[in-house]
């Protein structure tokens, strides 16, 4: 999953970098407020897949006394700051150029070019956001499309997808915008453009950090991996109930399990060893995500009669 991710966010990084340099000509050439502000979102994600993959890169850092479960965590912290980058850089400067090119509107200069990069730019961006998608088609299985964001712990995944629908969404609205003011002669089509651009970016950047708050905050794994290891559990002899289950999710690849268990009276202390190491090499073996399995004896509660 991991290659997977690489390979997605490195495909729609290199894509960005060139797209970004034709839409800041092009800009320049024919003074479109859209056009700039398309360079500015193209910019703001070629940053922001550089701070994916270093995210990605620091996650493998092995664990150390300091931080004794890994690094697992930094992938969803550089997502948390992609999304506020796309925020305030991609969607504020839209808006900010959106409502000064509407306020001090200017006719754009070579229109044809505007149409050319921004062809081009739909040709790049789509096989960027067709990668991503047949990634995550790929990850999520048989789950529906908001709940498979919504459980996903492997955010890299739906960031890419999000930015690349986000890139495409603004560069119909762009040639909304340069169309209709080269139409109708009025400029101010531009400045709206513009302002759709950032409203986009705005509304990505807000789903992105809920869906990035619960991951940084501290996820469990998916109920039937619960459910599958709490029946595991049961079905050990010597084990009679199963008082605690709690899950962590440290990182896309890293699933911290914890488990409370009452054992039978009759099964003496090294079977309890042997029970626990049982059980502990049969989750990681069911399910490789699963790195640390911490396991504590608990009688059942008394009741009170």
């Amino acid at each position: 999953m991991a290659s997977g991710s690489k390979r997605v966010i490195m495909a729609a990084m290199l894509g960005n970098l060139a797209i970004a340099a034709t839409k800041f000509t092009a800009a320049a050439f024919t003074g479109s407020s859209a056009m700039l502000s398309e360079g500015v979102h193209s910019s703001v994600d070629t940053g922001n897949q550089l701070l994916l993959l270093h995210g990605l890169r620091q996650s493998k850092r092995p664990a150390c006394p300091r931080f004794p479960f890994g690094r697992g965590k930094e992938i969803y912290f550089y997502s948390f700051v992609v999304a506020i980058l796309i925020f305030g850089l991609g969607a504020g400067i839209s808006i900010y150029e959106g409502i000064l090119h509407l306020r001090h509107p200017e006719p754009a200069r070579s229109p044809w070019l505007n149409y050319l990069v921004l062809g081009a730019s739909l040709l790049f961006e789509g096989a960027a956001w067709s990668m991503a998608l047949r990634e995550f088609r790929r990850s999520k299985g048989k789950r529906g499309w908001l709940r498979a964001v919504s459980r996903s712990k492997n955010p890299p995944l739906f960031v890419v997808l999000f930015e690349d629908t986000a890139a495409m969404l603004g560069l119909l609205a762009a040639f909304g915008g340069v169309l209709l003011s080269q139409i109708t002669g009025d400029p101010r089509y531009d400045g709206a453009a513009s302002l759709v651009i950032g409203a986009i970016l705005a509304g990505t950047a807000a789903w992105l950090a809920k869906e990035t708050h619960g991951l940084l905050l501290g996820e469990s794994a998916h109920p039937e991996v619960e459910e599958a290891i709490r029946n595991m559990a049961l079905s050990k002899p010597g084990i009679e109930q199963v008082h605690e289950l709690a899950t962590l999710h440290m990182g896309p690849d890293y699933i911290l399990v914890t488990l409370s268990v009452d054992f039978t009276d009759e099964i003496r202390s090294n079977g309890v060893e042997q029970v626990t190491a049982e059980l502990d090499r049969d989750i990681k073996t069911a399910f490789p995500r699963v790195r640390r399995v911490f396991i504590e004896a608990q009688s059942a509660p008394a009741t009170n009669v």
